[in-house]
């Protein structure tokens, strides 16, 4: 098997990717360890900000997302029972986030791309990625229980924390830096109309809260609890008593319904400071991770992939290498923002100390600072639905 890019992971890094590639003339050929089933199926982000928005309709795979998706100029921001709201568009010269699974985005790109005959290979496992130090990588593979070599230009891993592409990375290549928060998020899905029209995040003596969405019949909510903490702890009495809380404003009143998901997501923050070697190149969780509270983490894939094609189209078009050779520094510019920005929110909104304690007047302080001052809103909208490619690119 032969082609110029070969792509690691059938996720959203990996299918925009071969789509833009392919825009412009380049073939790829990607190859997925997962069903099919199983990656359009896995539940993730739900928050698609504005630069997202702009590629997907770039490349003409935005139609079902505008009709489906929850546009929203806006996001609540609650703290002992105040709240306050940020107007993104207002504050940004028009520029939103909207509401629109992961997992749809998915199955968008794979249909089109397998519509135009694009070649990609489920429950493949690419076991070895070798000579990406040469003009020649190769990525083997292992599919049917045969094992196969794919030879190409360039390798792409946008295969995750866990995948082949980060392993290989010669590990005297970057540094690495991680965070692991002291509580985790209990999430639940919900058959409910959502209670509010935008997004909220609560600070709360209990505890952080969030209501999110996924449609006019289906809420997300989440809630802080301790690492260690099990699911079998939290009937959906007590998950809906503890979000009615958290979450309590006055005049707020959170609608309750069936809980059909329940899951406990830890929050970390980990990232290295190279994405490539050779012709190896890594995109999305490969080389990042954010706490969702900033709702980052999928966005931040798709952004590195821009910076990618960007610098694939410049050799195949005019056989540079030069955006080849600063993809790593242009996307670390986007990728620090990101976890400041996801670092900054994990921090004012979850309760790290005694309520009262000095951390906790620390947060307040930033509450009240943000309830007066539109400098303060506006660095939280424009980060909130994503800076433009241009406030990095230099």
């Amino acid at each position: 098997m032969k082609t110029q890019v070969g792509i690691i992971g059938a996720g959203p890094a990996g299918l925009v990717l071969a789509n833009w590639l392919r825009k412009y003339g380049i073939e790829s050929v990607i190859i997925e360890l997962r069903s099919r089933e199983y990656v359009e199926g896995r539940v993730r982000a739900g928050l698609v900000e504005q630069n997202t928005k702009d590629i997907l309709k770039e490349l003409g795979l935005d139609a079902r997302m505008k009709k489906e998706g929850i546009v929203h100029d806006g996001v609540y921001l609650s703290f002992d029972e105040e709240r306050v709201h940020i107007p993104f568009g207002e504050l940004t010269g028009g520029r939103t986030i909207s509401i629109y699974g992961q997992q749809e985005i998915v199955k968008d790109l794979t249909d089109a791309w397998l519509q135009e005959g694009g070649q990609l290979h489920f429950e493949t496992k690419a076991t070895k990625i070798v000579d990406f130090d040469t003009k020649n990588p190769k990525i083997h593979f292992e599919k049917d229980g045969e094992e196969e070599i794919m030879e190409c230009d360039f390798v792409a891993a946008c295969d995750g924390f866990h995948g082949i592409g980060r392993k290989t990375l010669p590990h005297k290549s970057f540094q690495s830096y991680d965070i692991t928060y002291p509580f985790s998020w209990l999430g639940i899905l919900a058959h409910v109309a959502p209670s509010t029209d935008e997004l909220i995040y609560a600070y709360h003596e209990n505890g952080f809260a969030l209501h999110s969405l996924r449609s006019e019949t289906v809420s997300r909510l989440y809630i802080q609890v301790d690492n260690d903490e099990s699911v079998d702890n939290w009937s959906d009495d007590r998950i809906w008593s503890e979000l009615s809380k958290r979450l309590a404003t006055p005049g707020f009143e959170l609608e309750e319904g069936p809980i059909f998901e329940k899951g406990i997501t830890p929050m970390r923050s980990h990232m290295i400071d190279s994405l490539q070697s050779g012709r190896l190149f890594l995109s999305g969780d490969a080389a990042h991770i954010v706490p969702p509270t900033g709702g980052k983490g999928m966005n931040l894939a798709i952004a590195d992939v821009k910076h990618l094609v960007d610098a694939f189209v410049d050799f195949y078009t005019n056989n540079s290498e030069v955006k080849m050779e600063s993809y790593t520094r242009i996307a670390l510019q986007r990728i620090w923002r990101a976890q400041d920005f996801s670092n900054f929110m994990t921090k004012l909104f979850h309760k790290q100390d005694a309520h009262g304690s000095f951390t906790y007047r620390l947060q307040k302080a930033k509450f009240d600072y943000l309830k007066v001052s539109r400098a303060y809103k506006t660095t939280i909208a424009e980060n909130y639905v994503g800076l433009p490619f241009e406030s990095f690119e230099m």
